[in-house]
């Protein structure tokens, strides 16, 4: 495991507290997010994953360049208000988003940069949308297979890989950025990432969670 810093900066933090789990596809973090659901309760509320939730419903996945731009910006759309939608509804809680708007950037095809520029904002403003960053590295970096616990991701494992590396660049300049790295033990990686999500838990002030 690797943090550029592990401490957050309370007096940034806005209410809700947000924090993104994200990383490459079939890195656990949608069972983290759940695991962590169970164990804090009513501290906590998920953001589920836009993708998913457009992909699961019908929407389509293109291959050509300007379809996957404008499923992109849909997708865009529908993360930052389903985070305004349950920041609206439980503002006394912890937002533990499955994903974030700044993974748009390693999914356009013409580069993250003019990802942000069509949507009319920025990489350091949509970081700075949240408060921590926990990045789970996927378990297409291990080398012993991989199977993502998301049937609506069809990635290979050789495009898991990319993505993850694309998503880590974008995400590491994150001043509370914590990389979980691939693990043989999937228990181990979990039992990782929940640490990490409790000791966040525990900087906080009780006005806070």
């Amino acid at each position: 495991m690797t943090a550029d810093n592990s401490r957050v900066d309370l007096a940034r933090s806005p209410n809700p507290f947000r924090v993104v789990l994200t990383g490459g596809p079939g890195g656990g973090k949608t069972t983290a997010a759940d695991l962590f659901r169970r164990e804090i309760g009513d501290q906590v509320t998920i953001v589920p994953e836009a993708a998913t939730l457009l992909f699961s419903g019908g929407f389509p996945r293109p291959d050509q360049a300007e379809a996957q731009r404008s499923a992109q910006r849909a997708i865009y759309q529908v993360q930052r208000s389903l985070e305004d939608i349950h920041a609206a509804q439980f503002p006394d809680r912890i937002l533990l988003c499955d994903r974030g708007t700044v993974d748009g950037g390693a999914y356009w095809p013409d580069g993250a940069d003019s990802f942000y520029a069509d949507v009319g904002s920025s990489h350091a403003a949509e970081l700075d949308r949240y408060d921590a960053v926990i990045f789970f590295e996927t378990a297409a970096c291990g080398g012993h297979g991989f199977d993502s616990e998301n049937r609506f991701r069809t990635e290979s494992q050789q495009q898991a890989i990319e993505l993850d590396s694309s998503l880590r660049e974008l995400w590491k300049p994150h001043p509370h950025f914590t990389l979980i790295p691939h693990s043989a033990s999937f228990f181990r990686k979990m039992t990782i990432g929940l640490g990490i999500l409790e000791s966040l838990v525990a900087q906080l002030p009780s006005a806070a969670r």
